[in-house]
């Protein structure tokens, strides 16, 4: 038998050579893989003895031969293909164990075109290639947490042809990923990151119960280990839904830095949110603007859940809590309910991926953009069109307006008070309407809108909306401008005496 180990990521590669050495197997390698080992006391052949050719052209030629792929991709179940490789003295190889040049970390670490375009890794997608195809009589690693599984089935004669049919998937998973990182580099070095092609590349994190509904089926897949390093359970299994809640939830409350943030959700939208002094005022606040939605909802906290705010918590239904951290005294709290889930990312703050790009299926394909992000000095820079200036609290007031409006669906309007929305209104077909809802929200949940300002996501086409502000006792109002109406909308706000201010920037969110 005969294994060849060329790999990138040398961990554990040793260790594993030499029990492929005791199980049988005659070891071939490559360049740097073949000195690690032979310093490692593994006996191998260099490729060069195999394939009768020196590795030429700075190693870009060194596997590409028939010794090699003949040895790998000839059937043993076929007379021909066997007596053929035994004319020409070709050796079957048996286990390819193939990871791939560090093409990511180099992109990472330098813009250097010669040095990006020599990690690019062209023999051993191949061999990775034609193993794989080979299934039936080859088996491909390209994995090192699969060495153990790889020995235990060897030891134990289990190296069945299911086995080595998953070793097979994952290796095209992992020339198709590698590819498609690419093509993606390339497209966005010179086409603005917008080519032809368009590869999304996810790694599968879990699956969910179900999708959207228990027809669907479901699961959750990561950029860059992004929940494997930022997303913990520590009580009940996260679904479909309660993932993109837990995404919205997350967004609007680490929206806002270190300061404690208390953002809940219902069905993708928010219908709380504040920050006050502490996380448990924040609570309240945010739970405040409407209790009745918040019944089983999605509660994200920018800081630690303690044992106070889990009792204040557990008077009502939650259905989920993200928090940056947990303590255990929380955890005992709501130990009893059975129906909650609570998950972490065992850090101080909560925090975002900051995804490059963005996109949403419709039937057929995908729209594909850059990610919209609101600029940390967006509001502050603002430009004042009303005579009237805003005080201090009113533009920190302004700005969690703006933020909770750009991060919710569209047609949006946001009222905040005193560091709390006290009233939403989210997903319309008129900005009208919009606010008309959020302020019968409001006086349903007995909150008084006066002296509370307003955020829009998009520019106000009329100035019935100004007026209607006014008779609410809006205070301020902040939106991106760029009406042909602007000057309307001006006026009408001296003439209430409100501020107005212009962000020239729309989120909108659909």
């Amino acid at each position: 038998m005969r294994a060849l180990i060329s790999v990138s990521d040398k961990s554990g590669v040793v260790e594993f050579a030499k029990a492929l050495a005791q199980l049988g197997f005659e070891i071939v390698s490559t360049g740097g893989t073949y000195k690690l080992l032979s310093q490692g006391g593994v006996k191998a052949l260099e490729i060069s003895e195999v394939t009768k050719f020196p590795e030429m052209f700075d190693g870009r030629v060194k596997t590409l031969n028939p010794y090699i792929h003949g040895g790998i991709l000839h059937r043993r179940d076929l007379l021909a293909h066997v007596d053929t490789a035994k004319e020409h003295n070709i050796v079957g190889i048996d286990l390819v164990c193939v990871n791939l040049y560090p093409f990511k970390a180099t992109i990472q670490k330098t813009d250097d075109f010669d040095e990006i375009i020599e990690n690019i890794d062209i023999g051993g997608p191949a061999m990775v290639r034609s193993a794989a195809k080979n299934f039936n009589d080859v088996m491909i690693v390209t994995d090192v947490v699969d060495y153990d599984e790889v020995l235990m089935r060897l030891k134990s004669d289990t190296n069945t042809v299911e086995f080595r049919r998953d070793l097979m998937i994952k290796a095209y998973e992992h020339t198709a990923a590698y590819d498609s990182m690419i093509a993606n580099y390339m497209n966005g070095r010179f086409n603005n990151g917008f080519g032809a092609k368009q590869f999304i590349v996810g790694e599968k994190a879990f699956d969910t119960r179900y999708g959207e509904n228990p027809h669907q089926k479901g699961a959750l897949y990561q950029f860059d280990d992004y929940f494997t390093n930022n997303f913990k359970a520590l009580k009940g299994e996260a679904s479909f839904n309660n993932m993109t809640d837990i995404n919205g939830a997350i967004k609007i409350a680490a929206a806002f830095g270190n300061e404690p943030a208390v953002s809940i959700i219902k069905h993708a939208n928010p219908c709380g949110f504040a920050i006050k002094d502490n996380l448990y005022d924040s609570y309240v606040s945010a739970l405040a603007c409407d209790p009745i939605s918040a019944f089983g909802g999605v509660i994200a906290i920018n800081g630690e859940l303690d044992a106070k705010l889990a009792t204040k918590i557990n008077e009502i239904f939650t259905e989920v809590i993200i928090a940056a951290s947990v303590s255990e005294e929380a955890l005992k709290v709501l130990e009893s309910k059975k129906r909650i889930k609570i998950f972490t990312q065992e850090r101080e703050y909560l925090t975002l991926a900051n995804d490059s790009h963005d996109f949403k299926h419709v039937d057929g394909g995908f729209v594909y953009q850059d990610s919209d992000k609101v600029d940390e000095d967006e509001v502050k820079n603002a430009k004042q069109v009303s005579k009237l200036q805003a005080s201090d609290a009113q533009m920190k007031d302004l700005e969690i307006a703006y933020k909770v409006a750009s991060l919710t669906k569209s047609n949006c309007v946001v009222y905040v008070k005193e560091g709390s929305m006290v009233a939403i209104g989210m997903g319309m077909t008129s900005r009208v309407d919009a606010a008309e809802c959020a302020l019968k929200k409001a006086k349903q949940s007995g909150l008084d809108v006066t002296g509370a300002v307003l955020a829009s996501e998009a520019f106000f086409p009329f100035r019935d909306s100004i007026d209607s502000a006014a008779g609410a006792g809006v205070s301020a109002i902040i939106e991106p401008g760029g009406s042909i109406r602007d000057q309307e909308i001006i006026d009408a706000s001296d003439e209430h005496g409100m501020s107005l201010y212009f962000s020239e920037v729309r989120h909108f969110l659909h």
